[in-house]
């Protein structure tokens, strides 16, 4: 082939460059911030004001990249310690053991697994906003759908689209819908029944989707985006699918992976667990299931390093990607970029307002990947701009969480999206081959809801 898409560090380094450039061209300026209720510093609408500009420098653009590499240490560290952690658990062999056994149980009704599982994780992206939580699941469920007969693209997609759906459409997600109501001054969770349709319709086209392509590769395997890497995982298993039972070593690794799972459940939802805490709990498991399993020391030691090993690009590319919003800070064009995008949208005529915010919020969320951080920056500009041209605050609240979840399973600057490839193996060129369609139809399908929203006067 003559031609060949970029690499993905391509594709961002090439970002960095551009955001690097904008610091000559666009006016530097920035928001006051000021503490709100709950402690947030959040950007204090009309206080934006220019600065002393702060071009980037040729060495700045290298170093962005360092830190943005400490800047999401936190995800890059969760990353290789749970890809770490299943390698110990993988080298037990429980997992293929597992799957067999479940495949056989499963025959003739292998797809029903899948609406079950996405509307599991839909609702903890819903009600719990959990994201970064659920990617451990990928290496679960990827060698499940093997043994089912479909390929890793649908082992990735039912926990990334699923969690994405939930997250994206919540109708009680703390992070983005609690927090950009707060600021708001709405009442918390309020509008809830608009936003549990909204949830369902999402999902019932995900669904159909990942469903879709998974008969397709159940007919035809080499139709699969993965069919090369999947082959070669189907190999190395070295004829283990004719495993039917576990053994009694095995039923106890099981174990302690089932009760990994609940405490990750009860840790996320009682006690407020996030990165650290979920790390340290698949550390612990992946100890105790090799010693379960009977590796020694030194093969713990080795099969953890070798998780680490096949998630190395993708940890990377996090902190390459935060590189990004290094640069566009440094240089003081961050807030310039949102006060042009919100004079735009306070231009537009009364009946395009509404569309005018959502764009503007799914654009912002591909320079600002953080949820909650995007509304405490965006969410005190839109909510008063929206009372001047008739959009009421809460369809600037649906605006937002729609604009910022929407690109989190699509852009490369979202953490916990590419760490999720990174554990599935799948690179992001291919990812995003399969799923443009339906993020087309979730853009889609947003504007649709926001224009509802407008003309309803949604409250």
């Amino acid at each position: 082939m003559a031609s060949r898409v970029p690499h993905v560090f391509v594709i961002l380094f090439s970002v960095i460059l551009l955001a690097a450039l904008a610091t000559y061209i666009v006016t530097p300026g920035e928001y006051d911030r000021a503490a709100d209720a709950n402690g947030r510093m959040i950007a204090v609408d009309g206080s934006y004001h220019p600065v002393e500009a702060e071009n980037i420098g040729f060495m700045s653009v290298f170093e962005s990249i360092y830190t943005g590499m400490v800047a999401a240490s936190d995800i890059i560290f969760y990353i290789f310690v749970v890809g770490g952690s299943f390698g110990i658990l993988l080298s037990t062999n429980v997992v293929q053991g597992a799957v067999g056994s479940i495949s056989q149980k499963m025959e003739g009704r292998e797809k029903l697994i899948i609406p079950v599982l996405m509307i599991f994780f839909a609702l903890s992206g819903a009600m719990l906003g959990l994201a970064e939580e659920t990617i451990a699941y990928i290496t679960i469920l990827i060698p499940l759908m093997l043994r089912l007969g479909f390929d890793s693209m649908t082992g990735a997609a039912i926990v990334l689209v699923g969690t994405s759906v939930g997250f994206t459409t919540a109708f009680m997600n703390p992070f983005t819908v609690g927090v950009a109501q707060g600021i708001a001054e709405l009442p918390l969770f309020s509008g809830m029944g608009f936003r549990i349709i909204m949830w369902a319709v999402f999902l019932v086209i995900s669904i159909w989707y990942v469903m879709r392509y998974a008969s397709k590769i159940k007919k035809n395997p080499e139709a699969s985006h993965t069919f090369e890497s999947d082959r070669a995982l189907k190999d190395a298993e070295n004829g283990e699918q004719q495993v039917a039972s576990l053994s009694g070593r095995q039923k106890l690794v099981l174990f302690i992976l089932l009760a990994a799972i609940v405490m990750l459940a009860v840790g996320v939802t009682q006690w407020g667990w996030y990165l650290k805490e979920i790390a340290g709990l698949f550390l612990l498991m992946g100890i105790l299931a090799g010693i379960a399993g009977k590796l020694s020391f030194n093969q713990i030691a080795e099969s953890f390093i070798e998780g680490c090993r096949t998630i190395v690009m993708g940890a990377l590319v996090v902190g390459v990607a935060r590189g990004i919003l290094v640069i566009l800070e440094d240089g003081k064009i961050l807030d310039t970029i949102l006060y042009g995008l919100a004079n735009a949208v306070g231009t537009l005529p009364a009946a395009l307002t509404a569309i005018g915010m959502y764009i503007v919020q799914a654009l912002a969320n591909f320079i600002i990947p953080s949820g909650s951080g995007q509304a405490a920056v965006t969410m005190p500009i839109m909510a008063p701009l929206g009372d001047l041209v008739g959009v009421t605050r809460q369809t600037a609240v649906l605006a937002f969480q729609l604009g910022d979840g929407i690109s989190n399973i699509f852009t490369p600057t979202s953490g916990y999206f590419m760490a999720g490839l990174a554990l599935a193996g799948i690179s992001w060129i291919k990812w995003v081959k399969w799923i443009w369609p339906l993020i087309l139809i979730h853009y889609t399908l947003g504007a649709v809801f926001v224009t509802i929203a407008h003309i309803i006067g949604y409250q």
